[in-house]
């Protein structure tokens, strides 16, 4: 079946497909497991979906679609992919402030109209690898999701073959294979679109408008809440309400790690540097948003499987954002480079803040000419395969023996790297830039003669004097 049925006699959903979006929920399942969404909840590529009136977490998620090809009843996963007809692109939405009411069953959140938009273009199974796929979800134009299925937790023969010892699959039926890290909310006013590809075959884009719906709930049935757990699940972070603005950026530029150390340190955080590591730009500030890449130590059959090709290392330069660093778990391992001069590059272009990794750099001089920074433990001419296989993407990590999580703040100078989290971002760069006022009148008392008994630290009569010269700025 190359095309795609107006109402599919049923669509059944995955709910964890891909190893980063594992990471990011905090589970790895070890089996698949499964939700039915209606048919009345399918639309066309170009159709808009409204948010419904009095809803604030329209959530989005790019996935891969079975199109069911022929009647698949107890198959096995080795023949589960024949019965395959076709894939689409599929953009699988919910709306987060109903998911309380639904216990499990994910009718309410995932189950309105044209919250299945499937197409344009249906791939004829016969014509592709459906290990060699490649998924894309863009925002309002910028790419937020991408992934292969080389990432998948389970492959796509062994979840027709699951699904089949129980359910009989008709031709038309929809398997939604779950979605990789990166989904997130729409608002209205926000166009999503979902490619699926590989090796010169397209789905072409599958386009959604996002507008406002009109008609409210009524009081006989659920009603939409939300709260900061939904919030966090739906933009897929633990701090989805902060924002690294221009503000706070030029005021974390302002002071120095050391001083922002400092704050940490009273505020019990001793474990927050990234040591041992050089910037190539020792004169630039680093100031930005962490996404993570794990590495694993050189095994000949993980990276037969997961070093080629379009790989997460790839991968992660490749979905960088304006303003975000990446920061590399590599285990200290110099003997290798982790980044070079093509994808360094890369980040740059992509708006990058700059790179962290506690591995090696590869070329060196030309990594160094770009203008973003890159913070490494030394330079060397190996290529990646040599020690590391490319892991996870946006996953909890360990880099110079600080852990950094996704959306950690990153701030980076002469004195080193710290990671911030985001919770205490405000917190203590107000009072670092106190701090550093406080240190300037010291100096300037010390450079005018002054001894430093009761002046560093402060008593009362110094203070007092420093409350009268901090009146005069």
């Amino acid at each position: 079946m190359t095309t795609l049925p107006q109402r599919p006699g049923k669509i059944i959903a995955l709910h964890i497909g891909y190893r980063s979006r594992a990471a990011q929920r905090g589970r790895v399942p070890e089996q698949p497991s499964y939700f039915l969404k209606p048919s009345t909840s399918v639309a066309a590529s170009g159709a808009a979906l409204e948010r419904p009136a009095g809803t604030e977490l329209l959530g989005f998620e790019g996935e891969i679609a079975l199109v069911i090809g022929r009647t698949a009843r107890r198959v096995s996963p080795e023949h589960g992919w024949s019965y395959v007809g076709g894939v689409t692109a599929a953009n699988d939405f919910g709306v987060y402030d109903l998911r309380y009411a639904d216990k499990g069953s994910n009718l309410r959140t995932k189950g309105g109209d044209g919250f299945t938009p499937l197409g344009p273009a249906v791939l004829p199974a016969t014509d592709v690898d459906p290990a060699a796929l490649r998924l894309r979800t863009w925002l309002n134009g910028e790419l937020v999701q991408e992934d292969t299925t080389g990432d998948l937790l389970f492959g796509f023969g062994r979840l027709v073959a699951d699904l089949s010892q129980l359910i009989t699959l008709d031709p038309g039926d929809v398997v939604l294979t779950g979605t990789p890290a990166g989904a997130s909310v729409a608002i209205p006013g926000d166009v999503v679109e979902v490619e699926v590809d590989t090796a010169g075959h397209s789905t072409g884009r599958l386009v959604t408008p996002i507008t406002e719906g009109t008609v409210p709930f009524g009081p006989y049935g659920a009603l939409p809440r939300v709260d900061d757990q939904q919030r966090a699940d739906a933009y897929g972070t633990s701090t989805p309400d902060f924002a690294l603005t221009a503000d706070l950026k030029r005021r974390l530029e302002s002071v120095g790690t050391a001083t922002l150390s400092a704050q940490l340190r009273k505020r019990g955080y001793n474990a927050v540097s990234i040591d041992g590591l050089t910037s190539t730009r020792p004169g630039a500030r680093l100031t930005g948003r962490a996404r993570t890449l794990r590495y694993l130590p050189y095994r000949e059959d993980l990276f037969k499987s997961r070093g080629g090709g379009y790989n997460a290392q790839k991968r992660a330069i490749d979905s960088l954002g304006p303003g975000e660093v990446l920061v590399m778990e590599a285990r200290g391992e110099r003997g290798t480079g982790t980044v070079g001069d093509i994808l360094a590059l890369r980040a740059q272009v992509r708006g990058a803040a700059g790179i962290v990794t506690d591995g090696g750099v590869r070329d060196l001089a030309a990594v160094s000419a770009l203008d973003i920074p890159t913070y490494h433990a030394g330079p060397h001419p190996a290529v990646l395969g040599r020690r590391h296989v490319p892991w996870d993407v946006d996953v909890a990590i360990a880099c110079g023996g600080a852990a950094v999580c996704p959306g950690d703040v990153i701030v980076g100078d002469g004195d080193g790297v710290l990671v911030i989290p985001p919770d205490l971002v405000e917190e203590v760069v107000d009072a670092a830039i106190e701090q550093e006022l406080q240190e300037t009148f010291i100096a300037e008392q010390v450079a005018a003669g002054e001894r430093v008994e009761g002046l560093y630290p402060m008593d009362e009569h110094w203070r007092g004097r420093y409350a009268a010269w901090l009146a005069k700025r």
